[in-house]
């Protein structure tokens, strides 16, 4: 924890330079989150508390069509250990050259377009610790360059490290069972975390549709897992992280109240017990009605559906699931909005629900609220050691 404090300390005194000419932005919150049974496995703890900070320094050099980022990241929890944590999200460098944009550092890229899961997005590791939706992710060492052209924006990308996923620890929720013991790692390059990966990007609007076309080269995001012993004996989960190889494809149309949206993957070099390559897709639609109540307030209706053609071999728990949803939009002051949830395994009767709002009650405070909760989980299913694990959550925002 002193560790955590001293680098944060560090890396605000190595900007504090340029804070003469600096905008300074970020957030500041505190998270609650309760659990509406008791845990399920030994060591794991109850309710939850934690803090965060996560401030944001921008200076823009106008002579030279440059700009710096910086954006650190801290959480302390009440609880986990492993979801304590320091992390870098930006720490980039642009520089812009007619059509050219150069960006040099820890970045955070996105690729996707659907709303129940992100098959195509892999520059960036998932920050798991933060939510189980995986939305959250770590900053990636990179170089970037992208070519703007009249047919699309072609981006390049040189990932020269690779950074591990975080995981629950043994006192933590929402963790599997035997937990995942991350001190030791496997890889399969030689080079481990130093392997030098690369990706390639074509992203273009026509008309009414989005395309985006992908390619990526290197260590998997998404590890596998062996079975092992902690120091004390235990059984434990120890990942690991193929050399593998990744084509995606993601689209999305846009026609008046309707959009349509695609993403699909082709994945090899997977070693293991399982299949060597695979194909994924999520596919969907979502419907919104305009200024339904009161003249102000959209409602829109998702439907997704989600398919790895692994079947019971395959390492998401989303092989053969539906997803439908509502989002509410008030488009009032306080910005207030909504999204219900639910995905349904149409192999069995497993089924989550989740929850996500959002109200800002001042200028520079914000209130989420998240829920889930998970239903008729089988034991042979990748989420069965969430079974116990719903939880309400409330975290209270201030931005500066």
């Amino acid at each position: 924890m002193i560790k955590i404090f001293r680098l944060v300390a560090v890396l605000w005194l190595a900007s504090s330079s340029l804070v003469y000419s600096a905008e300074w932005s970020g957030q500041l919150g505190i998270e609650s989150r309760a659990f509406t049974e008791t845990a399920a496995y030994a060591g794991q703890q109850g309710n939850n508390s934690s803090i965060f900070f996560q401030p944001e320094f921008y200076h823009e050099f106008e002579t030279a069509n440059a700009s710096f980022t910086f954006v650190p990241f801290v959480r302390l929890d009440q609880h986990d250990d492993e979801r304590s944590h320091l992390d870098i999200r930006e720490l980039t460098w642009v520089k812009v050259q007619n059509d050219l944009e150069w960006r040099l550092g820890l970045r955070k890229v996105f690729w996707g377009v659907t709303e129940s899961q992100h098959l195509v997005d892999i520059i960036n590791q998932t920050d798991s610790v933060e939510s189980p939706d995986g939305e959250a992710k770590l900053g990636q060492p990179m170089v970037n360059l992208s070519w703007l052209t009249d047919t699309g924006t072609f981006d390049f990308f040189l990932l020269p490290y690779f950074r591990e996923r975080t995981f629950a620890g043994k006192a933590g929720r929402l963790r599997s069972q035997p937990y995942i013991d991350t001190s030791t790692t496997f890889y399969e390059s030689a080079d481990k975390e130093k392997h030098i990966d690369y990706a390639l990007r074509w992203a273009h609007s026509i008309d009414e549709w989005d395309i985006g076309l992908s390619y990526f080269n290197g260590t998997s995001r998404s590890p596998r897992f062996i079975s092992g012993t902690d120091a004390a004996g235990s059984t434990v989960l120890n990942p690991v992280y193929d050399l593998i190889e990744q084509i995606g494809v993601d689209v999305q149309a846009t026609f008046n109240s309707w959009l349509w949206k695609l993403e699909s993957i082709h994945r090899s070099g997977i070693r293991g017990n399982g299949p060597s390559s695979f194909v994924a897709v999520t596919a969907g639609l979502e419907y919104t009605f305009y200024s339904v109540i009161g003249e102000a307030t959209d409602i829109g209706l998702v439907m997704e559906y989600l398919y790895d053609d692994r079947g019971g071999q395959a390492s998401s728990p989303f092989q053969k699931d539906i997803m439908a949803g509502l989002r509410f939009n008030l488009n009032d002051e306080q910005s207030s909005e909504a999204l219900l949830g639910v995905i349904k395994d149409l192999d069995n009767d497993a089924v989550i629900y989740t929850l996500e709002a959002s109200r800002r009650l001042s200028e520079n405070f914000k209130l989420l609220l998240e829920a889930r909760k998970y239903s008729n989980i089988p034991l042979n299913d990748l989420l069965h050691s969430y079974l116990r694990d719903d939880y309400i959550q409330a975290e209270l925002v201030y931005y500066f």
